[in-house]
């Protein structure tokens, strides 16, 4: 198993890559439904306490295949029979999903073992994966060893937490303590490989395009969102102007929030600034949770029609509006990371902060729901605005003073 091109010219995601995001289709739909579900029985903390833990956990699950695969997929039979061994291990975590949502919401010590046993699979996989690399190239060794050797320890740690008895808040710091290892493993494993000059040859264009993708998928949520709401409002309602509103907006919503994603291009920054790689690839794990976040408070809607459930306006609107929010400000912080500037701001732009809570207002006074969910959308429709209005020339100007500025010392 030799290292890929770093360099390589129109390096794209295989049908392979594709085929092992659909797993993760899955696995934030479960996640998404469980939070909506949550939310629309009363069950708010251990709504949101369980979506958190989850979705880090599935997203952690996709990097760690997703960068190994940019820097050494070698696409012979026992990479794809490893591969398809890691979405077995996708598919048993989302299995386990619902256990562990279920045991917060009745505030029982938490049920993760069919999650955990989702990784171990994914596991076995990911060690025979670092130690074929660590093999086949000696330059390497250092690098993919110590990768292997963090993934292990860290399954060792969540494998324990299983026996120990412990109530939800000594087994948060038991996670807190474990996730600490999982996030510092690449991290060591890079800067010893770095000594060594054996860093891992991952491909900034294509983890920027691989990135994209899964946003792409997390969006797929604001869809099946609006179309779960849209199923409740029109047997409540009937083809009204109110449903009408709550599935074009849905629709809108997820178009929007793709539109900003998209803005600015990523992979320049990282081809020639690969240290900022890591806060922007793990910074990512918050902005897919809120782009799935979003799509369950859509699906929220729904329940606000459902004479079975109790679920307000405010309630619905505030399950949207947090999430877009949390969304914005991340991908900002994002690009103010990668260009290591943080960008100007026009009175547009600056509505993206206040028209969220500005909804979360119109709905606590007893604003029709349609018209809160408009104002949220607003939000990212008002930096779409700003770019194509001439905000796309700072921006360029941006980039342009960050590739000059790496290029002279590029890493």
């Amino acid at each position: 198993m030799r290292g890929r091109d770093a360099a390589q010219e129109h390096r794209a995601a295989t049908p392979l890559e594709l085929l092992f995001d659909l797993t993760f289709v899955a696995a934030f739909g479960v996640a998404a439904n469980q939070l909506a579900s949550a939310i629309a029985h009363g069950d708010l903390a251990a709504g949101i306490g369980g979506f958190c833990f989850a979705m880090v956990a599935i997203v952690w699950a996709w990097i760690n295949y997703s960068w190994f695969a940019s820097a050494f997929d070698t696409d012979d039979w026992l990479f794809r029979v490893l591969t398809m061994v890691q979405m077995a291990g996708v598919v048993v975590l989302a299995i386990g999903l619902p256990p562990m949502f279920e045991s917060l919401e009745r505030g029982q010590p938490v049920a993760n073992e069919v999650m955990v046993a989702g990784y171990v699979v994914m596991r076995i996989a990911a060690i025979a994966q670092w130690l074929r690399a660590a093999h086949g190239n000696p330059r390497y060794l250092t690098a993919a060893k110590t990768y292997a050797l963090s993934i292990g320890i860290a399954q060792i740690g969540w494998v324990t937490l299983l026996f120990l008895p412990l109530d939800p808040l000594g087994f948060l710091v038991g996670a807190i303590l474990v996730s600490a290892i999982e996030w510092s493993g690449p991290v060591v494993a890079e800067r010893k490989g770095h000594r060594t000059g054996g860093s891992t040859p991952w491909h900034p264009h294509h983890i920027a395009e691989r990135y994209s993708l899964l946003a792409i998928i997390a969006l797929g949520e604001t869809v099946f969102g609006t179309l779960a709401a849209a199923q409740e409002v029109t047997v409540a309602e009937g083809w009204s102007f109110s449903s009408i509103m709550v599935i074009g907006l849905g629709i809108v919503m997820a178009f929007a929030l793709w539109w900003v994603y998209f803005l600015v291009p990523s992979a320049p920054i990282l081809a020639v600034r690969r240290s900022k790689a890591f806060l922007w690839g793990y910074g990512h794990v918050v902005l897919f949770a809120a782009i799935a976040a979003v799509g369950a408070g859509l699906h929220v809607i729904g329940y606000v029609y459902d004479e079975h459930y109790h679920v307000s306006t405010l309630t619905a609107i505030s399950s949207i509006a947090v999430p877009v929010l949390a969304f914005m400000v991340t991908l900002y912080l994002l690009h103010a990371w990668l260009v290591s500037e943080f960008p100007k701001n026009s009175p547009l732009q600056i509505t993206v902060l206040v028209l969220p809570v500005l909804a979360i207002v119109l709905a606590a006074v007893g604003s029709p729901l349609w018209l809160c969910l408009l104002t949220i959308v607003i939000s990212p429709i008002a930096i779409v605005l700003s770019f194509e209005l001439g905000a796309w020339r700072a921006l360029d100007a941006q980039l342009d003073r960050a590739l000059a500025a790496a290029r002279p010392s590029s890493e």
